[in-house]
């Protein structure tokens, strides 16, 4: 269930393929290409979202909306604001998420070979297109403002995180909805908005507990 969660915490994505003009092989090849271009000159990307979470187990969506940053290949900062407000941190090595609410926040080491490692791989995999065709089997289509790609995962282990990876990116091939389903019957939907290239500083993917703030190691040091 940690798993899961972190997972909704980090990024989402979307289908909606009524009205789109299907790619070959080659041509989603061309528009990976294009992504993997213009991510070696600009690799910093950073948006404001809005997100749903439908869960199988309730009767209503959860939403939330914030800020998130990325620096490839895996560092990210994703602020969720309103009346439960989070923020979610990695350097690439260490995973914080702080609770403010609750002066509470939990640690996590990466490179372990953990769930949490599995789940951070295949999400940085889906979203940055890197070796994505040695995880993915991919469908695309041009819509008429950008692209969909749909992902389905090739291993079991994959699986075992989400059954479908879709996302939709703009004609700047920077992604503006995505959707994720889980093997459990869960969704998450993002919407992305005023998305910018640009270099973000390291201190961004940095976090150290505010005083007082209660430590947690849920999968241990």
């Amino acid at each position: 269930m940690r798993t899961y969660r972190l997972i909704f915490f980090i990024f989402g994505l979307t289908t909606a393929l009524a009205s789109a003009q299907q790619l070959s092989s080659d041509e989603v090849k061309g528009v990976i290409e294009r992504v993997r271009e213009k991510r070696v000159n600009a690799p910093d990307v950073q948006a404001d979202f809005q997100e749903e979470r439908m869960i199988h187990l309730m009767n209503k969506p959860i939403s939330a909306s914030g800020h998130v940053w990325f620096g490839a290949p895996n560092k990210f900062r994703r602020e969720v604001r309103g009346n439960a407000p989070s923020v979610t941190v990695s350097d690439g090595t260490q995973l914080w998420i702080h609770y403010p609410n609750f002066n509470s926040a939990e640690h996590y080491s990466l490179g372990k070979h953990s769930p949490i490692d599995a789940a951070l791989a295949a999400v940085n995999t889906a979203l940055n297109l890197e070796n994505v065709e040695n995880s993915f089997q991919i469908a695309g289509s041009k819509t008429n403002n950008g692209y969909e790609l749909q992902l389905l995962p090739r291993t079991q282990s994959m699986k075992r995180i989400f059954q479908r990876f879709d996302l939709r990116m703009n004609s700047d091939l920077l992604v503006s909805r995505t959707e994720m389903l889980q093997p459990n019957g869960d969704r998450v939907v993002t919407i992305y908005s005023n998305q910018s290239r640009g270099t973000i500083t390291a201190s961004t993917f940095e976090f150290k507990p505010p005083p007082g703030t209660e430590v947690t190691t849920p999968l241990g040091r």
